[in-house]
């Protein structure tokens, strides 16, 4: 939800539009016709008819047979784009890659984008469970994931609450932490074992456990490094999990550093 009190004096309105055009075709695979773009959008048919020609003009939507309108192939090429920029440079693909195919377990990357919590790289491991929603660019449940809790546990204490209380504390499972006081002792417990876990808090039967891999002063150039296995091996494997997770970390801070 954007904020209205946030809007800037020089807001261009037709690129406003356009995006909210552009929003509304994504969320519906199915295809949308200009008259049902106009409604959710709250603007006219004539308005929506010009914005849709030239997102169809740009290859943004295309228009099918039947008159409704999808997401077309430019917005995939642009989430490659995100894609590359987020994981950075080839060496921390690369140890991604073999970390996911040495343990069998997906490793994640995850870092402050705009002051949010955001997963920015992630290489798949055949012994973890799918998780769809883990995909670059995610931007959800920072209180839920071990990644998110890593780099809000790098927060001070204000800042974490304020972040909290912005975001919300979304039950995702019965086992997800929703109040702040059982948050801070759960982060308390990650500094302790030198390594942030949940167990089913964002998704029932799969833990999660994430390390710091760059401190840094400026929030937007911290980094941490997740896993994701079945629980239950979490359960008897967390101290191999946190050696391999610290071994992986250095070379992804190794691969970031020869960039800069």
């Amino acid at each position: 939800m954007r904020d209205p009190l946030a809007e800037p004096s020089d807001l261009i309105r037709s690129v406003s539009r356009a995006l909210r055009v552009l929003e509304s075709v994504g969320r519906a695979p199915k295809g949308l016709t200009v008259k049902q773009i106009a409604r959710r959008c709250e603007l006219t048919v004539a308005t929506t008819y010009h914005l849709v020609r030239t997102l169809a003009y740009e290859g943004y939507v295309i228009r099918r047979e039947d008159g409704t309108y999808i997401v077309g192939l430019e917005v995939a090429d642009r989430y490659r784009e995100l894609v590359t920029a987020f994981r950075g440079p080839p060496a921390v693909g690369e140890t991604l890659r073999r970390a996911a195919l040495d343990t069998g377990y997906s490793h994640y990357l995850g870092r402050f984008v705009g002051g949010q919590v955001a997963l920015t790289a992630v290489a798949e491991g055949h012994r973890s469970p799918y998780l769809e929603d883990l995909v670059p660019g995610f931007d959800e449940g920072a209180h839920a994931t071990a990644l998110g809790k890593s780099l809000l546990a790098t927060l001070t204490a204000d800042q974490r609450h304020r972040y909290l209380r912005e975001y919300g504390m979304r039950p995702f499972t019965t086992a997800t932490l929703t109040t702040t006081e059982t948050f801070e002792a759960d982060l308390a417990a990650g500094d302790r074992r030198g390594m942030q876990l949940e167990m089913g808090q964002f998704r029932q039967g799969v833990a999660c456990a994430a390390v710091l891999v760059a401190p840094d002063k400026d929030m937007e150039r911290r980094v941490v490094l997740a896993c994701a296995l079945p629980a239950s091996e979490m359960m008897t494997s967390a101290r191999v999990v946190r050696a391999k997770l610290l071994t992986v970390a250095r070379s992804v801070a190794d691969g970031i550093a020869a960039d800069t």
